[in-house]
């Protein structure tokens, strides 16, 4: 037993030896050449490596200063740099053949430069061409199908993404695994990456077989889960336009190397959809359903299912990621929605109310249209609501001096019923319009006309009031027998409106009326005119402010 022990003892004090003096007999810059023959030839574009050590004792070759250039088609620098890089690798060969078997790579902090053309070809595409010798001049006698890693690793990379126009998108903490990798089956991986405004991505699937003609269009089958994604800041449309908003996105994508299908839900908070706009107050969910040409950038929403609150509306149409930004051609319709849930979303389509006024009840049908650049969004369509209340606005106190002498300054309090309103909208990057508005208002009667809001918040509206009760008696002198309406503007902000009453236009509708009852010549018509405007001045008095 002690021979047995002594024995075994000095065969382990050899072998140490031996990988103790491995290194010293083994160059390991010698098999410089051909890795990097290898990789060249595995990518298909020319691989450059530094300065290579060896590590028996952890299996492992080190690399410095790795670099992989870049499709010549896109730029002249690195697609991936990198200082260090290991490179796992099978010992037995190593040691008694002093053949270099790679089984593992793993590249600490590298930069890798994505970038895509106006055609919308990736320059990763290319990654593995089969065109790959004809490209290098590389002789390998290696192939794809010959190239198998058990794990590929990057760790704590940075990405940066350049499209077409020269707009960049900066990524850090890239991490990325893979196992098995191999151009002739399905191998699983893991991505993640810190998008700018600290928000995440991660993927975790399979990908594969990669297509030889193009990796951007490799088969793959992955969750994806972003949070945080600020769209203002992350570079995919110009700040400067409005758009905004915090993003969180789970869903599934799956490929089959021609069209990529997702489904999934997405939430937005504090969303803003035109310039001027104020943040959303209220989650906007999507439950959402697509399919996607990579190779003609277009897709189609299948299904969007909107809610927001207890408001729900159906979303559907094309997008296109064609140009330098997306733009959508989509449908939005919703029936029956919810009013008081609707409120919060208000802001983000330039949309304020009157200070201190909120929606309580009501119920809102619509169906719009939603087209061009999502940085310049157009949204347009008839609104219907019926039996709304809005708390803290009193429309008969609003129009001022007018409530004195129709009876209006009694009712309603401090609240205004909303028995209808009808409107056509349109939304631009311009600002909010609103033509042929009819509003039923119980305590007042009908109010119609046309009114627009810029990207300010600044109204420019032109009303007509049709008064109910005592004050249709009033409007039937006011407007000269001829019309049923007293006409009036709204200047001021959104949140502060000015109503005006019309003085010329009402003084037109009383001359209207005389000139119908006898008030005969231009004289008598001018005298008139200006006898009007001054006793309708001082009957209205100033403006009234909310």
């Amino acid at each position: 037993m002690k021979k047995v022990l002594v024995i075994v003892g000095i065969a382990i004090v050899v072998l140490v030896l031996i990988v103790v003096a491995i290194p010293f007999f083994i160059d390991a810059n010698s098999f410089k050449p051909a890795l990097e023959s290898d990789l060249t030839n595995v990518l298909g574009r020319k691989v450059d490596i530094g300065n290579i050590s060896l590590s028996i004792w952890s299996g492992a070759v080190s690399v410095d200063n790795v670099s992989v250039a870049d499709d010549p088609a896109f730029s002249p620098n690195a697609f991936l740099t990198a200082t260090d890089l290991k490179a796992g690798v099978a010992l037995m060969p190593l040691i008694f053949s002093k053949k270099l078997d790679v089984l593992s790579f793993r590249i600490d902090q590298p930069q890798v430069a994505i970038i895509r053309n106006a055609a919308g070809v990736w320059n990763f595409s290319s990654l593995g061409g089969q065109s790959a010798k004809a490209q290098t001049g590389s002789s390998s006698s290696g192939t794809r199908a010959d190239i198998s890693v058990q794990k590929l690793a990057l760790t704590n990379g940075k990405m940066t993404v350049t499209e077409a126009g020269g707009k960049v998108r900066a990524y850090d903490g890239l991490n990325v695994t893979a196992e098995n990798v191999s151009y002739t089956s399905q191998f699983p991986f893991e991505f993640s990456a810190n998008t700018p405004g600290s928000g995440t991505v991660n993927l975790t699937g399979e990908a594969g077989p990669v297509n030889p003609a193009d990796a951007a269009m490799t088969p793959l089958h992955a969750t994806i889960t972003v949070k945080h994604f600020d769209l203002s800041s992350t570079g995919f449309v110009d700040p400067s336009s409005g758009l905004g908003g915090l993003v969180d996105f789970s869903g599934q994508l799956d490929s089959d190397g021609k069209a990529v299908n997702s489904h999934g839900a997405v939430t937005a908070q504090q969303l803003k959809l035109v310039a001027g706009a104020e943040p959303s107050t209220v989650p906007v969910g999507v439950d959402y359903e697509t399919t996607y040409d990579p190779k003609k950038q277009t897709g189609l929403l299948k299904r969007g299912d909107v809610h927001v609150g207890k408001a729900n509306a159906s979303l559907t149409g094309t997008f296109d990621a064609a140009g330098p930004v997306t733009s959508v051609d989509m449908k939005m319709t919703g029936q029956a929605m919810s009013v008081p849930d609707l409120e919060g979303i208000l802001p983000a389509v330039g949309v304020k109310l009157p200070s201190g006024a909120s929606l309580q009840s009501g119920t809102l049908d619509t169906t719009l249209s939603i087209s061009g650049p999502v940085d310049k969004l157009v949204i347009a369509g008839p609104v219907s609501m019926a039996n709304a209340k809005m708390a803290g606005f009193s429309l008969n106190g609003a129009l001022g001096a007018l409530s004195s002498f129709t009876g209006l300054g009694s009712k309603g309090g401090s609240d205004t019923e909303i028995q209808t309103l009808k409107a056509d909208m349109r939304v631009d990057p311009s600002g909010q319009h609103a033509k042929n508005i009819d509003v039923v208002v119980p305590s007042i009667g009908t109010v119609t006309g046309n009114g627009d809001a810029d990207a300010a918040g600044n109204l420019n509206c032109k009303m007509m009031a049709s008064l109910s009760g005592v004050g249709s008696a009033i409007t039937d002198v006011l407007a000269g027998g001829k019309s049923k309406g007293v006409p009036f503007t709204v200047k001021g902000t959104t949140s502060h409106p000015e109503f005006v009453p019309d003085v010329t236009g009402m003084a037109k509708g009383f001359l209207t009326g005389a000139a119908g009852n006898g008030v005969g010549g231009a004289t008598d018509t001018g005298k008139a005119a200006g006898a009007a405007a001054s006793a309708l001045g001082g009957l209205f008095g100033k403006k009234k402010t909310q």
